[in-house]
């Protein structure tokens, strides 16, 4: 299930009003720009580095036999016959071209037999409903997946019965992904990737994962190379629906041996458990319910409880990333000690580079308000190819229109002007509007003239 958290990436605020710093100082003139057709991706793997195969096993035994709840689940299950994907009533013309995009993924690099199709009986459907809708059934998810349903209506009349507990499951037949009709377009294709994989594989979620879709922490954007090896563990062939979790971990060495030969090297971190508490601190600081102190505080038991337990990387990260979103509006000296804390976590893995990029964004804007235009360009060119390469958007939108204004502080108009206009096809997709594109490009100019 992905959650609105934080924006995912998208500019400075932390659910709480720009600026960072201080009263707003004279409003930039807005600026006046003919927009290109809007820009999308070639549906390519982003290229992540897999791990040893000792860490895979024990991430695909924990995505697969647990749901985000915690509650357990008895047996494997999968699709046992080729699977079909419709999507119900109109939907937007980039969604069908990133759902196409998709699906040819999932057959070239996960081996799945896949296809859309306009048949009724399809075995998984897509279904845009309206934001009220979603957050009627499910409060605080961007977009979910249920099973056994077809529709939303189907939804409706089975939302409290067994018929949508994947714990009763012996095999996969039928499934339903719903998000609403409001988001973007970066939005739905994000929602495409996890819940079309969750209908089709892992049901769980898991923090520590800094490789994969299958985390809360919504760095990663579309499928890794990772998720794709797991939904191949998924569908191999010494696998079937109704294994219990001992006869299926006692065949995954081989499986992976087979699947991921790179990975039979020595080495391999111990990694504890995620706990409850750490995570109900990190959701209740990322929920919209608790008051912006409450959510504060909840940040920095995050940080406190994985330090006190000497949790690095991903979650290490993840809870100083959140802990500066949060304080940015309150105290922006804390807020720019977290993100260079966040950012020592995430540098050191190959495989955190899109959430070092995410923590390069934040820290360029404290840069440009510092009118630190060296700083700002050596943070942000190679946070635009990592932004590129993982295929998200509106980081790199964002991440274009920071350069372009430290090109201006440099007297380098005619590049920025040119940087600046080559973001906004990108913006489209990201942020879904030209209003909302146009509204980002006018915070961004207004950060110089701050005080810093």
């Amino acid at each position: 299930m992905k959650y609105l958290i934080l924006c995912a990436g998208l500019l400075l605020a932390a659910c709480a009003p720009m600026p960072p710093t201080g009263p707003m100082g004279p409003v930039a003139e807005p600026i006046r720009l003919e927009f290109p057709a809007m820009r999308s991706f070639a549906a390519q793997s982003p290229g992540t580095r897999l791990r040893p195969n000792s860490e895979i096993i024990r991430d695909f035994s924990d995505l697969t036999f647990r749901l985000e709840s915690g509650r357990a689940l008895p047996f494997f299950t999968r699709f046992e016959t080729p699977v079909s994907v419709r999507v119900n009533g109109n939907a937007p013309q980039h969604m069908v071209n990133d759902l196409e995009g998709l699906l040819a993924r999932l057959r070239n690099e996960a081996g799945i037999s896949i296809a859309s199709t306009q048949a009724g009986d399809a075995n998984i459907v897509v279904e845009l409903v309206s934001p009220s809708q979603l957050r009627r059934i499910a409060p605080g998810a961007a977009c979910f997946v249920v099973p056994r349903v077809r529709s939303w209506s189907e939804l409706r009349r089975e939302r409290n019965s067994a018929v949508i507990d994947w714990t009763t499951l012996r095999t996969r037949e039928r499934a339903a992904i719903f998000m609403p009709d409001s988001a973007t377009p970066q939005e739905m294709r994000d929602c495409l990737h996890e819940e079309l994989a969750q209908a089709l594989g892992p049901l769980n979620d898991l923090y520590r994962l800094p490789d994969s879709v299958f985390n809360d922490d919504n760095m990663h954007g579309v499928l890794t190379d990772f998720d794709m090896l797991i939904l191949r563990v998924t569908y191999a062939p010494e696998l079937r629906s109704g294994m219990t979790q001992a006869e299926v971990m006692a065949l995954l060495p081989r499986i992976l041996a087979r699947l991921h030969p790179a990975g039979e090297r020595a080495g391999g971190q111990e990694v504890r458990p995620t706990t409850r508490d750490w995570i109900d601190a990190v959701e209740t600081a990322l929920g919209g319910n608790a008051s912006n102190t409450i959510r504060r505080q909840e940040a920095a038991r995050a940080v406190a409880i994985g330090q006190a337990r000497g949790w690095t990387g991903a979650r290490a990260g993840f809870a100083q990333y959140a802990f500066g979103r949060l304080q940015i509006s309150n105290d922006p000296g804390l807020a720019l000690g977290a993100f260079n804390a966040a950012a020592n976590a995430y540098r050191n893995d190959p495989n955190m580079r899109i959430h070092a990029a995410h923590v390069d964004v934040q820290l360029a804007a404290f840069a440009l308000i510092a009118r630190d235009a060296d700083r700002v360009l050596a943070l942000t060119g190679p946070a635009i190819t990592i932004a590129r390469q993982h295929e998200n958007a509106a980081l790199l939108s964002l991440l274009m229109m920071f350069r372009a204004e430290a090109l201006d502080l440099q007297g380098r108009t005619d590049e920025a002007m040119a940087l600046r206009l080559d973001s906004l096809g990108w913006g489209l997709y990201g942020f879904g509007s030209r209003e909302e594109v146009v509204a980002r490009l006018n915070e961004i100019a207004s950060l110089p003239r701050l005080p810093s």
